[in-house]
């Protein structure tokens, strides 16, 4: 198993004892898993210099070799599936076999998905002015893509950008998150033994220090980042005037109208609240219940979380939620809780840190009702595992609160009533709306992203669109032969 993450650079890791490094720990237990080295620009700048001749052959290569380069990836991430589901779990926290599988399950989807997308990039032959002239029109690579990737899926957040960007004949140099910098670089060798020296990097460290370089290099074409609101911006910021995909946060309002059908919304629910242990840009961070089905819908909730989410060791094959990654967003949640509790919400589960562990990073399962407006758990991204309730009088009062939020990310509704689903749906202000399904439902070949004007991001990831994005239009005109 890896124990200290490299930089990967022009087809080789870098070693030196003297690199500065910093610890990686299990969020499960507080032990030392091992180190990353804390990357230089330096680092950066010879990583691109490296990508940019390299990138240039790559985009050479036929769309078919490229693809064939994302399945051979494909095939080696499924045949070391044990090996990438343990480290996860052990640098994540996510529990192995309620979550840390199906990441890397759909990880290989995203390099087999981009294999096929690669295959299907068409042009056209729009007319010209001239009755001689023919005029082609295809895309082409951007050149050099910078990467920057969250801890919360390591794995599958990172493929949703690289993927793409690698088959489309782009260069990519990777940023990992400092706190899953281990199972990120596992990942990043299995990438890097199937590519051309150059074509991909991979740099540990510091956000501020080598993700803020990558943006800023001059020779870097591109930007895809996921991640939090704050970094984001600085992200545009520093990497002004290139492409850019920014996938940040949300709050999932979840809408369970009068008629909802309240086993569906609930087991939505607990999915949404309690997947990943509530770190995700899509997890369910508010909800907005009628007040027809209020406590029918707190009675249910309280039931079937108390039965089906088992906090605990996140080896345990009984687990189904894990601890917090770190230290910072456990406080966060803790914040967020007691906030609300003395500015009057009631606690009708959990809402403390989980004692009898060995680390502080597990925090219990969370019910909150009676929160409102102004109340950090309602207006921000909490990231944890918590269900904050708010009760509404009716459908117009929960669209109202759904579109004052500055999130636009997603959102999900229920009702028996499809029609009056489709209706909250096209009204309400977010780029993804499910019905009758948790606001973490996502499917990986579909565009997804923050509504425009919202600071939930700029671009879509998902599909064709993040191919795009990597790509741009190149014409041709040419003179036809008189015959």
């Amino acid at each position: 198993m890896i124990e200290e993450a490299l930089p990967f650079i022009a087809g080789s890791w870098r070693r030196a004892p003297s690199r500065q490094t910093a610890p990686c720990y299990n969020p499960a237990t507080g032990d030392v898993l091992g180190s990353h080295v804390l990357g230089t620009p330096g680092d950066i700048d010879d990583a691109v210099s490296a990508a940019v001749p390299a990138q240039l052959a790559w985009a050479r290569v036929s769309a078919f070799e490229r693809a064939a380069a994302c399945e051979r990836v494909a095939s080696k991430i499924a045949a070391r599936r044990d090996e990438l589901a343990l480290l996860l779990s052990l640098d994540q926290g996510k529990p192995l076999h309620a979550e840390a599988y199906a990441e890397v399950d759909e990880l290989i989807v995203y390099f087999s998905m981009a294999a096929a997308d690669a295959t299907r990039s068409g042009g056209s032959m729009p007319p010209s002015t001239s009755a001689t002239r023919r005029v082609l029109s295809y895309r082409v690579p951007v050149g050099t893509v910078g990467v920057i990737t969250p801890w919360n899926w390591p794995y599958t957040m990172a493929a949703e950008l690289l993927a793409p960007a690698l088959a489309a004949g782009n260069a990519v140099v990777w940023v990992p998150a400092p706190t899953t910098a281990l199972c990120s670089s596992l990942l990043a060798g299995v990438i890097g033994e199937e590519l051309p020296p150059g074509v991909f990097s991979f740099v540990p460290g510091a956000g501020p220090v080598v993700g803020a370089a990558l943006c800023r290099h001059p020779k870097v074409a591109a930007i895809g980042f996921i991640g939090s609101i704050a970094s984001g911006a600085e992200v545009a910021r520093n990497a002004a005037g290139k492409r850019q995909i920014l996938e940040l946060g949300g709050n999932g309002p979840m809408v369970i109208l009068d008629d909802a059908d309240l086993e569906v919304a609930v087991r939505a629910s607990t999915e949404a609240a309690f997947l990943c242990a509530g770190q995700s840009c899509t997890a369910g961070e508010l909800f907005l219940v009628h007040e027809a089905v209020h406590q029918a819908y707190l009675d249910l909730l309280l039931s079937v979380t108390a039965t089906s989410v088992r906090l605990g060791d996140p080896l345990d094959p009984l687990t189904t939620m894990g601890p917090l990654n770190n230290a910072a967003v456990a406080d966060k949640v803790a914040s967020h809780v007691a906030e609300a509790k003395t500015a009057g919400a009631g606690v009708l589960m959990g809402g403390s840190r989980a004692t009898g562990f060995a680390s502080e990073l597990f925090y219990e399962p969370t019910v909150l009702d009676d929160v409102r407006p102004g109340m950090a758990i309602v207006d921000q991204e909490t990231f944890g595992p918590v269900v904050p309730v708010l009760k509404v009088a009716s459908e117009t009062e929960a669209l109202k609160l759904l579109n004052s939020s500055p999130y636009g990310l997603t959102a999900a509704v229920f009702t028996q009533d499809l029609a009056r689903g489709l209706s909250f749906a096209e009204r309400a202000e977010v780029g993804w709306v499910n019905i009758n399904a948790s606001t973490n439902l996502w499917e990986s070949h579909l565009a997804f992203g923050g509504r425009a004007g919202s600071v939930s991001g700029v671009g879509r990831v998902g599909g064709t669109s993040t191919q795009e994005a990597f790509t741009e239009p190149k014409t041709v005109t040419f003179v036809m032969g008189q015959s």
